[in-house]
């Protein structure tokens, strides 16, 4: 199903939409493929740039009069095999249409109007206010509404072209996209068949459903495992999800973040201390490995341990025995061991910061967390479950969340994963109040400004135009290929353009991931 709604929010169509309106005091209108206008209703109030179109369009037979046009014009672009058409509309503004087109199939218009051709312009504008004055509109406002339409000169028409029809290519991209997106989705659920929840972890997502299946694999497993991802991923979670899908289920699972005490009182902390052994020991003391016997152990943050704590982890992972602070003889333990850490501990290794023998000790089996934004149709599902959550410990009604709301939610990056998504579900449910929806005026500035005021700040409208279409182009790459990580095929396919295209613009534009890096 087309996303008319949907396409109209585009960050890029958004941005494309500006430059129309700024350059040539243009304005964009979507229409299906009968030519009905889609995004804007009869009796809709709307506010235009194009003062011209503000006037009319908000009048009932200025609506009709554009209705009829656009009509017009899709069916005469439907039946011709032309990139594509213009048209002067009866009130004496011109519009040039785009075909949007999937798979070969018409899907509708990407309409551009309100701007005069380049000769004979004072003609125009006598024939534009006579119009106007037919259609009962007059005084003062028709003199300024018709004094602000641009004419779009012979040598700017490529540049106006190419605007317009990359609002088309945007899309047919994000349309073919989500199709796509949803065909895995399908095809996961007869492949896999689909599960939302795994223990306390919540999803539907391919990179879920992948990391549910090996789970399930090394539910009989005694080996040690290294969970790696971002923090807020839910590392400890999986940990969690190892412990109690285990053989060791009914025994005791105890967790120890390795950054949260220095080298000596780590020491302590994990393989415990005699009485007297150091200023303060009073008494003897079980390190949590000797807490741990039988269970499971879990080092958070591993990559935080100092090179001596990491001789004496390999020896338990290695023999099984460690020595308490002060004692002389080892104490044995059966424990199962998993490590966590949001660092990259094979770069550690490269760089003599971690110990090679004890990382391939610990990461026997590696299980990957993918970051949210790499699993952005499990939100919905998290956000429902945060909202559940809420009405159990504090009561109340269920929110429901606005579309335009859960739009900005799914555009968000969640640089701090789904402890910053609980975080802010858990903000909106206080913020809120007594009200029963949640709307996007209530979210936190940095997301419901993302994309707005990004790496993008603007547009330019002066200087030459080809040198702001580079400029918007670079910017939009640029910021994209942060945005997925330097990962070009998933990026040529977001921009609508072939690899090797994009590849040759990285080039052009400096925009090697060594020389950003860099910067």
């Amino acid at each position: 199903m087309f996303q008319w709604d949907e396409f109209e929010h585009l960050h890029v169509v958004r941005k494309l939409k500006e430059i129309l309106n700024q350059w040539w005091n243009v304005e964009i209108f979507f229409a299906d493929d009968r030519g009905f206008l889609r995004t804007i209703e009869k009796g809709q109030e709307k506010t235009f740039q194009n003062s011209v179109l503000n006037l009319v369009i908000n009048t009932e037979r200025g609506f009709d009069s554009f209705a009829e046009f656009t009509q017009n014009i899709t069916q005469k672009l439907r039946n011709s095999n032309s990139e594509f058409i213009k048209e002067l509309w009866g009130i004496g503004l011109t519009g040039t249409a785009f075909p949007i087109v999937i798979s070969d199939e018409f899907m509708g218009v990407v309409l551009a109007i309100g701007y005069f051709e380049e000769s004979n312009v004072d003609a125009q504008k006598a024939n534009l206010k006579k119009k106007l004055k037919e259609l009962g509109l007059g005084g003062e406002d028709i003199e300024e509404a018709v004094g602000s339409i641009k004419s779009i000169k012979s040598n700017e028409l490529s540049y106006f072209h190419e605007v317009v029809s990359l609002v088309a290519e945007e899309i047919v991209t994000i349309h073919t996209e989500i199709s796509i997106r949803e065909d895995r989705i399908n095809e996961l659920n007869k492949e896999l068949g689909i599960r939302y929840k795994y223990d306390a972890m919540i999803g539907k997502s391919k990179p879920m459903q992948e990391l549910y299946n090996l789970l399930d694999k090394i539910k009989e497993s005694e080996s040690t495992c290294l969970i790696q991802g971002e923090n807020g991923t839910g590392k400890e979670l999986i940990a969690r999800a190892i412990h109690y899908n285990s053989r060791r289920k009914d025994r005791v699972f105890v967790t120890q973040n390795c950054s949260a005490f220095n080298e000596n009182l780590l020491d302590s902390e994990l393989f415990g201390h005699m009485k007297g052994s150091f200023t303060g020991a009073v008494r003897d003391k079980k390190g949590l490995f000797e807490v741990a016997d039988k269970g499971t152990f879990f080092l958070d943050e591993i990559g935080d341990m100092s090179q001596a704590m990491q001789v004496k982890i390999l020896r338990v992972l290695q023999e099984g025995t460690f020595i308490p602070v002060g004692a002389t003889e080892p104490k044995k333990v059966d424990v199962r061991v998993l490590a966590a850490s949001n660092k990259d501990l094979k770069d550690m290794v490269e760089r003599g910061e971690f110990r090679e023998d004890l990382y391939y000790r610990i990461n026997v089996i590696n299980i990957n967390v993918p970051p949210l934004r790499e699993r952005k149709e499990d939100i919905p599902l998290l956000i429902d479950c945060f909202l559940e959550k809420n009405v159990k410990e504090h009561g109340g009604r269920k929110k429901a969340v606005a579309k335009r709301t859960m739009e900005k939610l799914l555009d968000y990056n969640w640089p701090g994963n789904v402890r910053e998504l609980e975080n802010e579900i858990e903000r909106l449910n206080v913020l809120s109040g007594t009200e029963t929806k949640v709307t996007a005026d209530m979210l936190s500035p940095r997301i419901k400004t993302f994309g707005e005021k990004g790496k993008i700040q603007g547009v330019r409208v002066q200087g030459k135009l080809k040198d702001a279409l580079e400029e918007l182009e670079r910017e939009m790459i640029k910021e994209g290929l942060r945005r997925v990580s330097w990962n070009k095929s998933k990026l040529a396919k977001e921009l609508g353009i072939s690899r090797a295209g994009l590849i040759m613009k990285v080039e052009k534009y400096g925009l090697d991931k060594r020389k950003m890096l860099k910067k």
